[in-house]
């Protein structure tokens, strides 16, 4: 049994943005939620053995695709062997940590023995002399890397539990079910951030694959970009100090949740992630949290009501969801909450207006989806359909001063009126310039103060 160092208690505060006033009769209720995780590096939910008492407080696996095209440039495997040494520089002292290379199978190349290793400078000499042994052949099965990804980090009862995967191809070595059931089984183990190097892979299984384990998806087209990339992913990983921060959503009798989104960093939808945790109360995964802040929009529906009436018609809190069977934890521990109200009133101008914080991530939202459809119809030779969604996203950036989106939308259009939205379509756009705009497309900007 391990010595776990005492937590400390995380401080996390939720704010609640909306309009609470409905017409008569009216059930659609909107609200951004706010939360932010504050104290310098937040410890809490889990108890998280430190180095030296047991245990790791974090675990670390890095996932380097192997596959016969990594030598197609050789600077495709060699950027890879040397961005993997600078995240493995970038581990804090006494972090367990393991490098899997990924072809048709999963292969530990250090430590080995399905373990963890405990970081320090030998341990870092020795797994640096092991990636020197990366060779590329062979195909791509990535459903058997997260699977053994999933059994190593679990092997080390670390409170914090992350992946880095990269890869630069297809996953052509396992049928889309069977990548699925892997990222179903390793769904709520580990949170894993993913990279494609060059412009060969597959946008939408790389996507997936971060948003079914609550990471980061994105291009790195160049090779030599991944060292920085790789840099980065590490620091922020190793900031994360609280791990299964769950958001709970209770709605009174005859309320109903339409739908649970993250909308800032980035969007993404938990709805079908919703977990019963009670009598008309939910769980939605939010992952490991460090020193942050994140914005989700929710929108339930509540029953019709008259003129004059009131009603609470959510409650959210922040909770930290222990893994079954862990009795420990039993009941989860609540970290903050925020209420959402509804208010049934005669004012016309009350009744419809629309919350600066809803609007705006309603249009992110928007926006994300408009790029992903512009490109599609794209890809399909539908140029009209494209250009009028590509011109919608345009606008939206705009709007919002989603500044960066707006660059990279620039590299695929010609922009002619951004106010407008109107558009024409470049008739060469190099590949990597609309591969890194689908794969950002769900960045998001925060409201402006």
């Amino acid at each position: 049994m391990a010595n776990f160092a005492k937590s400390r208690v995380p401080r996390f505060s939720a704010e609640v943005y909306q309009n609470p006033y409905l017409p008569e009769g009216g059930r659609e209720v909107h609200a951004i939620v706010t939360v932010t995780a504050t104290g310098g590096g937040t410890t809490g939910g889990r108890p998280v053995p430190r180095a030296g008492t047991g245990g790791p407080d974090a675990g670390v696996v890095i996932m380097v695709d192997c596959s016969g095209s990594m030598d197609h440039p050789p600077a495709k495997l060699r950027g890879a062997r040397e961005a993997t040494a600078a995240a493995l520089d970038t581990l804090r002292d006494g972090v367990g940590f393991a490098v899997v290379a990924g072809t048709h199978r999963a292969v530990e190349v250090y430590p080995g023995g399905g373990r963890l290793a405990v970081a320090g400078a030998a341990t870092r000499a020795q797994a640096k002399e092991a990636l020197r042994t990366l060779t590329a052949g062979g195909g791509t099965a990535i459903g058997s890397w997260l699977r053994l990804t999933g059994r190593l980090l679990s092997s080390a009862g670390a409170g914090i539990r992350h992946a880095i995967l990269l890869t630069d191809g297809r996953n052509e070595h396992e049928s889309p079910r069977e990548l699925r059931d892997a990222l179903d089984a390793c769904s709520g183990s580990f949170t894993c951030d993913a990279r494609g190097v060059g412009t060969d892979w597959e946008i939408k299984e790389v996507t997936a694959i971060a948003s079914a384990l609550l990471g980061t998806a994105d291009i790195v087209a160049d090779p030599a970009g991944l060292t920085a990339d790789f840099t980065r992913m590490m620091e922020t990983a190793m900031r994360k100090e609280v791990a299964d921060v769950g958001l709970r959503l209770w709605t009174p009798l005859g309320a109903e949740t339409v739908f649970v989104k993250q909308v800032a960093p980035t969007v993404e939808d938990l709805t079908g992630r919703r977990r019963e945790s009670g009598p008309r109360s939910a769980d939605y995964p939010t992952g490991s949290w460090g020193d942050e802040s994140r914005d989700y929009h929710l929108c339930l529906r509540v029953p019709a009501a008259g003129i004059g009436q009131e009603m609470l018609a959510g409650r959210v809190s922040l909770i930290f969801s222990a893994p079954d069977g862990d009795p420990a934890q039993s009941p989860p521990r609540p970290l903050s909450q925020g209420l959402v109200r509804a208010l049934w009133t005669d004012d016309v101008a009350a009744s419809t207006a629309i919350n600066p914080q809803v609007a705006h991530y309603t249009g992110q939202a928007e926006l994300a989806q408009a790029i992903q459809q512009g490109l599609d119809a794209r890809k399909s030779g539908d140029i009209d359909g494209a250009t009028e969604k590509l011109g919608r996203a345009v606008q939206l950036a705009g709007a919002s001063g989603n500044e960066e989106t707006a660059k990279l939308l620039a590299k695929v259009v010609d922009v002619v009126d951004t106010a407008t939205g109107t558009v024409r379509l470049k008739a060469k756009v190099a590949e990597a310039d609309e591969m890194t705009l689908e794969t950002r497309s769900t960045k998001t900007v925060r409201v402006k103060k």
